[in-house]
């Protein structure tokens, strides 16, 4: 049993109390910097940084990696009555990723850890007045001028010490950060991005390598009590930090047969306009699909988007991007940069990340 499932069976075993319904995500305005913190009240939550870097001393902006940390936060729903440090209120997950476009390689590494939902302790936790959630030496931290993700230890092949700061203002997802997944009230989520980060940093990669790296990142920070929608297996989403200075976010939640249940997403303009997408206003299609020899998943790794900020193609840099969280969230999925091009003159207009979850198996959170 995968040590994640075992973990849950354990708790589920334990005997502990059950606490009260987790809350589910209604219209409310954000207040910063307290929501930029942790929400344990809620069923789930991540803090989702992805980007793309080459070495400091290149002329071109043509990435050599990608990146992704992302910190997952779960209520399990038990111990709530039980004042202890053990009682395993919370789990915490993290994924880290790199991706070596030169050698099309995808490496990945991944944390477990329970928390009772107090402040960070020494092994791990999540702040609730502002972003500082770590599992031992992986951490994502909020200052006042920047986010620092670090990857601190000798067991996951390669390491970085990233500086990732603000260009821009916050982006506020759906409605003012209230963000529908589908047509029934629980099925939305509180969700703003942090686009156009600037990073700078080191990166040591599987050799030992070591080098300055700077590059472009995209932050999401999203919480739910129920975010999927019935009859949903998965979901397609793209962050694109576009090369004039704008942003695209878009989204569909997906069934068994490929047909979108919901849509959305998000277009900001060089000059600050923002427009939000309904559902129904765009359309992904696929293009190209790749085989996961590993699992036998099946993915697009290039479509053709239709929204109101125009059409355009989503090409995978490379295919075998395919990360396995088995031993944590439980989730297979693909996660990898990507380019976004115009469709009129296959012009690049845009570089970040491409996921897509629910193809190996139906994703459950």
């Amino acid at each position: 049993m995968p040590p994640r499932r075992a973990l849950l069976a354990w708790l589920a075993a334990s005997g502990l109390p059950p606490t009260a319904r987790a809350e589910q995500a209604l219209p409310r305005p954000l207040v910063f910097p307290r929501d930029h913190g942790a929400h344990n009240e809620f069923a789930i939550e991540w803090w989702y940084a992805t980007g793309w870097l080459q070495r400091e001393t290149a002329t071109a902006d043509t990435p050599a990696f990608g990146f992704q940390l992302t910190f997952f936060r779960s209520n399990t729903g038990l111990a709530q009555q039980i004042d202890s440090r053990f009682a395993a209120r919370q789990l915490l997950f993290a994924h880290a990723a790199l991706s070596d476009v030169a050698a099309t390689r995808l490496v990945h590494a991944e944390r477990l850890a329970r928390w009772n939902g107090d402040e960070p302790g020494l092994r791990a936790g999540a702040a609730q007045s502002d972003t500082r959630v770590h599992i031992g030496a992986w951490r994502f931290e909020r200052s006042a001028t920047h986010y620092a993700a670090r990857l601190g230890d000798d067991n996951a092949g390669f390491k970085f010490d990233l500086s990732l700061t603000p260009t821009q203002p916050l982006l506020l997802q759906g409605d003012q950060g209230f963000s529908r997944k589908g047509a029934l009230p629980d099925n939305a989520s509180h969700y703003y991005s942090q686009v156009q980060l600037a990073v700078q940093g080191q990166l040591t990669v599987a050799s030992g390598e070591r080098m300055p790296v700077r590059g472009r990142a995209w932050l999401d920070h999203e919480w739910s009590g129920s975010l999927m929608p019935p009859g949903a297996v998965g979901w397609d989403w793209i962050g694109i930090n576009l090369d004039d200075g704008g942003a695209l976010t878009a989204f569909r939640m997906r069934d068994a047969r490929g047909t979108a249940l919901w849509s959305g997403g998000s277009h900001r303009s060089s000059d600050g306009a923002l427009r939000i997408f309904s559902n129904g206003e765009l359309a992904f299609e696929p293009l190209k699909t790749w085989t996961s020899a590993a699992t036998r998943a099946t993915y697009p790794v290039r479509w053709r988007l239709r929204c109101p900020a125009g059409e355009f193609e989503v090409q995978a840099l490379f295919e075998a991007q395919e990360l396995d969280g088995r031993n944590s969230t439980g989730a297979v999925y693909w996660e990898g940069v990507s380019a976004l091009k115009r469709s009129s003159d296959g012009r690049r207009v845009g570089l970040g990340y491409l996921e897509m979850t629910g193809y190996a198996a139906p994703l459950t959170l």
